[in-house]
């Protein structure tokens, strides 16, 4: 396996014109270690050239006891952990929370720095919500810095005005960064085909919706990115009596290249 940690990023796509994930790039599972592979399995099916993430009804809590109630579906292009028992692990599920399944260092596609887009359309609902962020590896700590393309809960979706498009970027434990992250509304359907997209560079990111910069930030990740994409489900905000709406994210592409702008 390449060691990813001084790559930049070298031309990729993934039009998912298989039958299955590329699994040498793609994980199909969400935070794993945090739980297990066979607990976060993703709900998800590639066919007519896309890949299709969503939450039928019966999808079980995802690390109930340790995360207030979410069911997830989503896969990541990269893991890693330490051993059991140790607080070594990405996105933590909470302050101090111990890995229960070691997983072997996966590294699919981790950019560093380049324009990374993706094309895609979402069904959400009051309850649920859809995201694709960038996060780091965190084979040391402090590279667990994010940078979030696109995050749109039901609930911030508006008839006439569009959605809410979360966009900027999380420090966590990256001393570098600094929380600056905000959710503008570029006047979009996300039930429509829309290109969320990060020009990535070591003096900022510019993130913008189908061409046009909505967001930018002065301070980014200077270390490689896994790509995490997801669909949740808050069972605490269902509405007694109203029907269950599958939740989903259907994603026609993934690009990545070295051009910014």
């Amino acid at each position: 396996m390449t060691d990813p940690r001084d790559d930049f990023c070298d031309d990729f796509c993934d039009d998912f014109d298989g039958d299955d994930l590329d699994r040498d790039v793609w994980v199909p599972h969400y935070l794993p270690q945090w739980s297990s592979r066979a607990a976060t399995a993703a709900c998800y099916e590639v066919r007519d050239s896309c890949l299709r993430l969503h939450l039928p009804d019966d999808t079980p809590l995802w690390c109930p006891g340790d995360h207030p109630p979410l069911r997830v579906s989503g896969i990541q292009s990269g893991v890693f952990s330490g051993p059991v028992g140790s607080t070594v692990g990405q996105q933590p599920v909470r302050p101090g929370a111990v890995v229960r399944e070691e997983q072997p260092a996966h590294w699919g596609w981790t950019p560093r720095y380049g324009r990374l887009e993706m094309r895609a359309r979402a069904t959400v609902t009051p309850r649920s919500m859809v995201a694709w962020w960038l996060v780091g590896l965190e084979d040391v700590p402090e590279r667990s810095g994010e940078l979030c393309v696109m995050e749109v809960f039901g609930d911030a979706v508006d008839p006439v005005e569009g959605a809410a498009v979360g966009m900027g970027t999380h420090p966590f434990r990256d001393p570098r960064l600094a929380e600056d992250f905000a959710a503008p509304r570029p006047g979009i359907d996300v039930a429509d085909w829309h290109t969320y997209a990060v020009d990535w560079r070591p003096d900022g990111a510019a993130f913008s919706v189908d061409g046009r910069v909505v967001r930018e930030v002065a301070v980014t990740p200077d270390y490689p990115l896994q790509s995490m994409v997801a669909v949740f489900d808050f069972p605490e905000k269902a509405v007694p009596g109203e029907p269950y709406v599958v939740p989903e994210l259907v994603v026609d592409r993934f690009r990545g290249s070295r051009e910014t702008g």
